[in-house]
């Protein structure tokens, strides 16, 4: 299985009901839809995030089993939603990461996750 058969989109929005710019607490939800255009069935089985602060640009990894407590399985020509959500320190940072999978044949790969932008409303000119 070749990864450009995974397409992985990515919605962030910022959250102001739920952060607190005072105390350098922002909060993010992100939705994910995850695509298999691949012949063969494929189910997520771990996620690695790295979270990148956008004044110091320290990082943080997360690594874990699945996305949101599941590890789907997605069918050909089909898609997983799911929304999640970050806090971070500053107004802006990025996410990026991967999704390890494993298809029919149990064969395991990882599909690439994008950078994109967290950023607070009037952040980013």
């Amino acid at each position: 299985m070749t990864e450009p058969n995974i397409i992985i989109t990515v919605f962030p929005q910022y959250l102001p009901k739920d952060s607190h710019p005072e105390q350098n607490r922002y909060v993010f939800a992100y939705s994910v839809t995850i695509e298999n255009r691949s012949t063969e069935e494929v189910q997520l089985l771990t996620r690695h995030w790295i979270i990148t602060n956008g004044e110091t640009l320290s990082t943080q990894e997360v690594r874990g089993d699945g996305v949101i407590g599941k590890q789907p399985v997605i069918k050909p020509g089909e898609h997983y939603h799911y929304t999640s959500g970050t806090v971070m320190e500053t107004p802006v940072g990025t996410m990026q990461g991967s999704y390890g999978f494993i298809d029919s044949d149990g064969q395991a790969f990882n599909a690439t996750i994008a950078p994109f932008t967290l950023a607070t409303t009037h952040s980013v000119h």
